[in-house]
């Protein structure tokens, strides 16, 4: 069983910084590529960053020179560093993995989603 565990969440003002950390756990031959979403109360889920196996990165417009997305692949963590927060940020962050798990022998990969952790930024 894969398991992604999000943490990091909180409350913070506006121009503050928060640092998101998930951590992917269980039987993982591999993990591909990974990436946070958030969703904001009435809105769609949207991406905000994106981070490949050979870490290459991808940010959404509008947290561009804001966020910075890394990863550890010994830990098979991904983190999201959050600097420069605005009020709109405010959502629930999603991490996001493409992992093939062990029985697949790495021919098969999943997606697969943490439960979330809230980010309230406060003007």
């Amino acid at each position: 069983q894969v398991q992604l565990v999000e943490s990091g969440g909180g409350l913070v003002q506006a121009g503050g910084s928060l640092r998101l950390s998930c951590a992917a756990s269980g039987s993982i031959f591999s993990i591909n590529y990974m990436a946070w979403y958030r969703q904001a109360p009435g809105k769609s889920r949207e991406l905000v960053a994106s981070i490949t196996s050979a870490d290459i990165t991808n940010y959404a417009d509008s947290v561009k020179g804001r966020f910075t997305i890394s990863r550890d692949n010994a830990n098979n963590t991904v983190y999201l560093q959050m600097n420069s927060l605005k009020p709109e940020d405010t959502a629930v962050y999603l991490c996001n993995a493409d992992i093939a798990p062990y029985s697949s022998r790495g021919w098969t990969t999943y997606d697969y989603w943490g439960r979330g952790t809230q980010v309230t930024v406060s003007s």
